[in-house]
């Protein structure tokens, strides 16, 4: 049986009372009723400051605190990452007191919203006043369920190379623009390697911090899914043969799977790097030498969105969530989202942040910081469902790339154990649930 990612969004949103992907409780709310956890006023947001903001982060509550003193906002630790959050929320949601405001990951915002455990803002968007359509479309609607959105764009990325300007040059090479295709990636190889003493071309994260992520653009442009609709498809040729392609880079040093990919390329360990335009301002401070952003290759699309959104939890009171929903609109809003962004490297949220003067002279200052924003529409498609729907999948996904990378297990092998275990997954907790 086969369902298209639409179809499944409507199916989901009747049924999202039920906990069908394990882990989060069916209803939201447990650890004590909405009246029971009224509070003082005090919203309570809980981030893991993506790209290191917590200093931004309190500088833009600061600002709402002062105009809001009856509803001040309280920046809590929720965890080093995205999975650390979700975990301690996961926990408040079966017998801890329910923050108002968390950051909620492209993992994880769906199988929140699944369960019952985030609210649908639609509504409370009416009641305050927020005006949905000024989000970039793109962004906003990454969060909708059975017509209904579930979280509002935040720390928004794509993954893009960076390229080291004098390494390139010194290869023949302009840094401005970026290999069209991972097979031209693999022709520049060794030029590149030789101008930089025989060091890796690409620095890549590991298994442990998103290589599922960044491979999904990969698998793309080699014909291969990780998965279509609800079907896994590890063991399709094209997703095998991107999986080797992958393997044959590392093992022949043109490529290097790192768990500190970032430190790698900015102490010159590596003349590329792939990584989240949500590390661009740390980079432009710390690598020792000029960079230039390049689009992931193609063939289009050969990037995929991700970053964070911010949820409102479902057990907490009306009045909390509607306090919650305005906060958001503020933390978010166009003179934030560019101070934001600016701080970070993350994407602005609002479509007319590129409009503001100070945004265009930034912009104009900083070109590297409009790599994302173009490719957004130009080189990116909506993630794989064994990555982003699927309970786990990206962890799963990101050891068995540790597998045939740093392992150098065999690629077909090591696919299909992969391909079990997510079919198992789908047909035993999802697709029971689903209509014929």
């Amino acid at each position: 049986m086969s369902l298209s990612r639409r179809s499944f969004l409507t199916w989901a949103g009747a049924t999202a009372s039920v906990a069908a992907l394990g882990g989060l409780s069916a209803c939201a709310g447990t650890g004590g009723s909405a009246a029971g956890q009224e509070g003082d006023g005090t919203i309570k947001f809980w981030s893991n400051h993506p790209a290191k903001s917590k200093d931004v982060e309190q500088k833009i509550i600061d600002a709402w605190n002062a105009a809001n003193p009856k509803t001040p906002v309280q920046l809590i630790d929720g965890g080093a990452n995205y999975e650390e959050l979700a975990q301690k929320f996961n926990a408040a949601l079966t017998g801890g007191q329910l923050p108002d405001v968390i950051v909620a990951s492209d993992v994880n915002w769906f199988n929140f919203a699944l369960n019952g455990a985030t609210a649908p803002l639609d509504d409370l968007w009416t009641k305050a006043g927020v005006k949905p359509d000024t989000y970039v479309d793109t962004l906003r609607e990454d969060y909708k369920l059975n017509g209904k959105h579930f979280a509002m764009p935040y720390a928004r990325s794509t993954n893009l190379m960076y390229l080291d300007n004098a390494i390139f040059e010194k290869a023949g090479l302009d840094p401005k623009v970026g290999p069209a295709t991972w097979q031209q990636f693999a022709e520049w190889a060794p030029s590149i390697r030789k101008a930089n003493g025989g060091k890796p071309v690409l620095a890549i994260p590991d298994g442990s911090n998103y290589l599922d992520w960044y491979f999904q653009g990969m698998i793309w442009t080699f014909g291969g899914h990780y998965s279509r609709d609800w079907t896994a498809t590890f063991t399709d040729p094209k997703s095998i043969e991107a999986g080797k392609f992958l393997q044959d880079q590392v093992k022949q040093g043109n490529i290097a799977v790192s768990n500190d990919a970032v430190n790698q390329f900015a102490t010159g360990g590596a003349s590329a790097l792939l990584e989240s335009t949500g590390s661009l301002t740390g980079l432009t401070a710390s690598a020792k030498t000029p960079f230039t952003t390049a689009y992931l290759p193609g063939p289009k699309p050969g990037a995929a969105t991700g970053g964070a959104g911010l949820s409102v939890p479902a057990g907490i009171s009306e009045d909390r969530k509607l306090n919650a929903v305005k906060f958001i609109d503020f933390l978010t809003n166009t003179q934030n989202t560019i101070t934001f962004t600016q701080a970070t490297g993350y994407m602005p949220v609002r479509k007319d942040a590129e409009a503001d003067p100070a945004e265009k002279m930034y912009l104009e200052q900083h070109p590297n910081a409009t790599t994302a924003i173009r490719q957004l529409n130009e080189n990116t498609q909506p993630q794989d469902a064994a990555r982003v729907f699927v309970q786990g999948g990206g962890k799963r996904i990101g050891a068995a790339l540790d597998r045939i990378t740093i392992g150098g297990e065999d690629v077909a092998t090591v696919f299909a154990q992969l391909q079990d275990e997510t079919q198992k997954i789908i047909d035993r907790d999802i697709k029971p649930k689903l209509s014929n």
